[in-house]
């Protein structure tokens, strides 16, 4: 599991480094766009869920901030909430240190 959670912290650093999305809803539009998705209900549950606002910017780099994103997501994603200590673990795989 930790793997696929360092994937997602991977994925969505790369939205921000390569296309300029540093926003949950940056970020949620391009992952779970509206052709496939409601997308303002998947960005809805993740702002509830975190805590966070839809526009504002974010240091995908950063513990504090993303493993809570990537936990909202996975209980979205697979509809049961995700351990939260393979959901850090996964941040530990990227090699980051914040």
């Amino acid at each position: 599991m930790a793997w696929g959670y360092r994937a997602m912290f991977i994925l969505l650093d790369t939205y921000r480094v390569r296309y300029g999305l540093d926003t949950l809803r940056g970020m949620i539009s391009r992952y779970a766009p509206p052709s496939e998705n409601h997308t303002e209900a998947y960005i809805a549950s993740i702002v509830e869920w975190t805590g966070l606002t839809p526009d504002e910017p974010l240091d995908t780099r950063s513990r504090r901030v993303m493993v809570p994103i990537v936990m909202a997501m996975s209980r979205i994603e697979n509809g049961t909430p995700a351990r939260c200590t393979e959901v850090e673990e996964g941040f530990d795989l990227t090699g980051w240190e914040t």
